[in-house]
Order: C-alpha cells, then structure tokens, then sequence
C-alpha cells in the first residue's frame, strides 16, 4: 500500500486545525466578543453654579426732625408763600397769596411728618428735616407743592388782631428769607393786603395805629400752638 506524500499530510495539517477553530468559535471557546447592548458608563451630571442675588442698596436714612425749627418760602411755581414752625410735636402753617388767598392750619407731628388742618378745608402733609419742609398744600380749592427752607428770624410767620374802625380784625405776613413780605389784612369787609411790617421791631400801622406783630416761631418758642 502506497504512504501518503509529504503535500497531503501537510494539507490534512491546516485542514484539521481550521477544523478546531471553527469548533472553538461554535462552542465559544474562542476569544471572547464585547458583549451587545453591554452598559456604558453615563457622563458625571453637573449641577448648575448657585446663583448669588443681587446686592440691594438700602435706603438712606432721613435726617432726623429737629424738635423746633421754622421754615419759609413760596410755594413750586411761585405766585403763593407758604411758612411753617415746629415746636414740640405741634405745627403751624399760613398760606398767603397778599391778595384774597389765606388760610392757617395747625396739627401734630410726628417722626418728621406734617399732617395738618385748617377752615375751610385747608390740608397740609409732608415732611421736615433740618434743612427744610416738603409738601402739599391745599387751600381755597386748589392745591401746591412746595419744598421751603428753613429760616431764621426776622424771616418766618407773624400775625396781629388789631382793630380797623373799631372792629376786629386779623392780619398775618410771611416774611422770606431774602426779606420780601406778603401778607392779608382781614376785616368785615373782606381782605386786602396787609400793610408793610417791620419784622425787626415786629411792628405795623394799621388804620392808622401802630399793631405788634406776634411772631410765630417753634425756634424762638413764641407764638399759639
């Protein structure tokens, strides 16, 4: 019996071993695959930066209110003078136009708040401080904003009852700070202007007889509160 030759042993060699390959891979034996659908590691999830609210500026603080001070001057826009005096937690206030337009008002304050009442129908709010008053004012039906400074005598509120043909009557002036006057004279008759007065001497001649103003001050401590 003719041996096989060298060529066919050596091709029965590489047919046997690819045979065993085959058998591994079918049997799983190989080299081992990824596995489908294996779990993959999710990104690190990242939190948003904290947010830092904003800075609020906190509001200045208001001067505080001098227990007495007086304050005068003429209203936004001009055309009506307005005085105020403090003393105590108690105001008084005269608003004057030196042709018909008058009226006194007085009340409480408190904190540095002006809220006061006059006949007929007169209002005043606002506030004071060491510098000035501010605020509203309503009178004969109309009504003012004003921001006045504060003054120093002669500059302020004076007022007199003196009589005029024997009768009653009543005068108030507002002197301002640059020394300008207004002021009404009111009598049974009405009102008109109120004649010129010293505010040095605090003194004026009405129907012809010498009147003493009363200063209305909260500095001085004169003056009805």
């Amino acid at each position: 019996m003719e041996r096989p030759g060298p060529l066919f042993t050596l091709l029965a060699g590489v047919l046997l071993a690819g045979g065993i390959a085959v058998a591994d891979l079918a049997t799983g034996t190989g080299v081992p695959s990824v596995a489908a659908g294996a779990a993959t590691t999710a990104p690190p999830t990242t939190s948003p930066p904290a947010t830092t609210p904003p800075a609020t500026t906190p509001e200045p603080a208001r001067p505080a209110a001098p227990p007495r001070a007086d304050y005068a001057g003429r209203v936004t826009g001009g055309g009506v003078s307005i005085a105020v005096s403090t003393r105590d937690g108690h105001a008084i206030a005269y608003v004057c136009d030196g042709k018909k337009l008058e009226a006194w008002l007085q009340g409480v304050t408190v904190d540095g708040k002006l809220d006061l009442k006059g006949a007929p129908d007169a209002t005043l709010t606002g506030r004071f401080d060491p510098a000035s008053a501010t605020g509203t004012v309503t009178a004969a039906g109309k009504t003012y904003r004003f921001t006045v400074p504060v003054v120093k005598k002669p500059a302020g509120l004076y007022r007199a009852t003196p009589k005029v043909k024997g009768r009653a009557a009543k005068a108030g002036w507002i002197v301002q700070p640059d020394g300008s006057q207004v002021g009404l004279l009111t009598t049974d008759a009405g009102s008109t202007a109120a004649p010129a007065l010293d505010p040095v001497a605090a003194t004026a001649v009405v129907d012809g007889t010498p009147v003493t103003a009363e200063p209305i001050s909260g500095l001085t401590g004169t003056g009805d509160f």
